[in-house]
């Protein structure tokens, strides 16, 4: 084959740069999601294996069946109940909770004069974390003897807090006011606030050390290992579905991106079949 010939050939050949990019980057999400599904899985295997408790009669008789007087760490369901007076919402009326979180901070534009466009910035945030002592019971059982109390809630991780109010108010602007900004090129865009709270009667789900102190007292504490201490709005199966389903969507994103990289490759090698079959029927 001649050098012009040669050239000719490498000229037509599918694999580009493209195509390889966009192999290369199939086949590499494919496997980043495949992991993620892998790692989910985990979390799903051990989150069946932590033994599961209402917060009733049973669970105070094997807390008191167990050394120590203690189980190290257990998935506890049940209802919220303040202890005392709740938290009332600042913006809600009637609406009532045990944690509440409030957030206000301002949203400004800054110029930046190097783009010549104004670039959005938040500034003086403030949050307001407030706590009452809570604990869980079963449903249909306030007021009953047993309960669990909730220690620590603002160390625990998970989703346990709803929003319950928003709101974004705009700042109002007059001429004298357009032109300072222009000026010191800084421009007031709204005032951001923002509440949520973990309201009396949600069902709840702990995982954490259970431990049982004066007799019939049982606390859900952080645990003493190394293991999370997680506080999440809903109830067991909710929380263990959540997990299968991000699993089940990290498993499809994986097949779809194997299967288009493995498209376009045998795209590549059918269009060379057909190259080399064509240049064979010349000679």
């Amino acid at each position: 084959m001649s050098s012009q010939n040669f050239l000719s050939t490498m000229d037509d050949s599918p694999v580009t740069p493209l195509t390889l990019i966009c192999v290369g980057s199939s086949f590499a999400f494919s496997g980043l999601f495949y992991h993620l599904h892998k790692q989910k899985k985990l979390e799903i295997q051990k989150i069946k294996e932590t033994p599961k408790f209402q917060a009733n009669e049973d669970l105070l008789k094997v807390v008191k069946a167990s050394p120590q007087k203690r189980l190290q760490y257990v998935a506890v369901e049940g209802l919220v109940q303040a202890d005392g007076t709740p938290l009332a919402s600042q913006y809600v009326p009637r609406c009532f909770g045990v944690v509440q979180k409030v957030v206000v901070q301002e949203h400004w534009k800054i110029w930046n004069p190097s783009t010549r466009t104004w670039t959005p910035k938040k500034m003086n945030t403030r949050e307001t974390c407030n706590v009452v002592p809570f604990s869980l019971v079963s449903p249909g059982a306030f007021g009953s003897a047993v309960s669990v109390k909730v220690q620590s809630p603002l160390e625990a991780i998970g989703p346990y807090l709803e929003q319950v109010y928003h709101r974004l108010r705009h700042a109002r602007e007059g001429l004298v006011d357009f032109v300072v900004q222009e000026l010191s090129g800084e421009r007031p865009v709204g005032l951001e606030e923002t509440e949520e709270l973990l309201r009396v009667g949600t069902t709840l789900t702990g995982f954490g050390e259970v431990v049982l102190e004066q007799g019939r007292v049982l606390r859900l504490q952080p645990p003493m290992d190394t293991r999370p201490y997680v506080l999440v709005a809903s109830d067991y199966r909710g929380f263990l579905q959540m997990h299968q389903d991000t699993a089940t969507m990290w498993k499809v994103l994986t097949a779809i991106f194997g299967l288009a990289g493995a498209a376009v490759l045998a795209w590549v090698f059918y269009r060379e079949y057909r190259k080399h079959e064509s240049r064979r029927g010349r000679d």
